[in-house]
């Protein structure tokens, strides 16, 4: 990573700024050896396991069950993965998944539940998913119908579906909300399923541009223990939500490492591409390019991490700033990257060149934990809200 200005910025203590270089030296050395990118189930499972014997993971749990912290601290979340996109976007989301998928365990889950699951995850013996989506609720969270009902007194019975679920196929447990009550977001619970439970099965590896595991997960009459739900019963939307509020701004993070290599990818080109008796960034289009490109990294990284300080400095809720920085640093990344492809002319759309693999590995994180547009439809009622809440003081 070329320019690493950002690290001397009032949002960080210097184990930041340890952190962050000692985690770029490692993921630049072990990283690409480490993906095949013919075996994405493979490259996951081994880039999961460096991490946790490396110890990098420590930083996806709590102090108090092998982690760095002793609540998740969202600036060292969002170095780690905006270092990890730099280098890798399949490295990134290994990372990204181990802490979404026990997000809500280590926030609302019994000592039982944060004992049995979160160790393992934090030195990579296991992976872990977060079972959110369906086909019909996505953005919708609240109209999801995938089911839990009692059976007897210590257990409930799954019925449905999941899809889009990342880490499906390979996870060791998922974190599934079901529908246990009424309508709308009040009747949601969450429950930890391991991958191993009768009644669960993978009923469809999907493909997608950038290849990452992804799955349809079907519950028939798939049984587990009360003892498996995180936090009380219909708290499940909760428990979501706040989990979303702290891993929301580090996608704006992973789009961060995304658009800054694809600056420096554009860079290197502009002068070492010999064109018409000059440089290509001897041309003032060019250089226009590039400083677009360069403020809107930066604009990217002071919402992501004014947002990432912001609650760790015990701000309970940062839906407004997570919003913003999730929204604002992925369309900046997306708009990065297709500049930097551009200079690379047809080069840029080869197989194997960086940019190219830059421009599918953008796209899904617009999408993904709140669409763009969502995130405006959020940021809008925040802002209401606001107003609201000052006219009635």
């Amino acid at each position: 990573m070329s320019d690493q200005s950002f690290l001397s910025w009032p949002f960080f203590e210097d184990q930041h700024r340890q952190l962050a270089a000692e985690l770029a030296r490692w993921a630049e050395v072990h990283v690409p050896d480490l993906i095949d990118h013919d075996d994405t189930d493979g490259s996951c499972r081994r880039l999961v396991k460096a991490m946790g014997d490396a110890g990098w993971l420590r930083a996806a749990v709590p102090a108090s069950h092998g982690g760095l912290y002793p609540t998740f601290d969202v600036r060292t979340l969002c170095l780690v993965r905006e270092t990890l996109a730099y280098v890798s976007g399949l490295a990134d989301f290994a990372f990204a998944m181990q802490g979404l998928g026990t997000g809500p365990i280590s926030l609302f889950g019994s000592d039982d539940l944060k004992a049995r699951y979160l160790p393992r995850v934090a030195k990579g013996e296991a992976i872990a998913a977060f079972a959110l989506s369906e086909t019909d609720a996505g953005s919708d969270v609240a109209a999801m119908t995938t089911s839990a009902v009692p059976d007897g007194h210590d257990h409930v019975r799954i019925n449905g579906s999941k899809t889009w679920i990342s880490n499906g196929g390979i996870a060791d447990h998922y974190v599934v909300f079901l529908r246990t009550g009424e309508a709308g977001s009040r009747g949601i619970s969450a429950y930890v399923v391991d991958a191993d439970t009768p009644g669960l099965t993978i009923a469809e590896r999907i493909d997608v541009m950038a290849p990452h595991p992804l799955a349809t997960l079907r519950f028939d009459d798939c049984r587990v223990p009360v003892t498996n739900r995180i936090g009380r019963d219909g708290e499940g939307f909760k428990v979501a939500m706040a989990t979303l509020d702290v891993f929301r701004s580090t996608v704006g993070a992973a789009a961060l490492g995304l658009g800054r290599r694809a600056l420096d990818e554009a860079v290197h080109r502009s002068v070492t591409r010999k064109m018409f008796g000059h440089t290509l960034g001897d041309l003032q289009l060019t250089q226009a390019g590039l400083a677009d490109m360069a403020t809107d990294i930066d604009a990217s990284a002071l919402l992501v991490y004014r947002s990432a300080w912001t609650k760790d400095q015990g701000a309970p809720r940062i839906t407004r700033e997570a919003a913003m920085a999730k929204m604002y640093a992925t369309e900046a990344a997306q708009r990065v990257i297709d500049r930097a492809l551009q200079m690379f002319g047809g080069l840029g759309v080869q197989k194997g060149v960086k940019v190219e693999e830059l421009y599918r590995e953008i796209r899904a994180l617009r999408i993904y934990e709140g669409a763009t547009e969502v995130q405006k439809v959020i940021i809008g009622r925040e802002l209401i809200k606001t107003a609201q809440a000052v006219a009635h003081v």
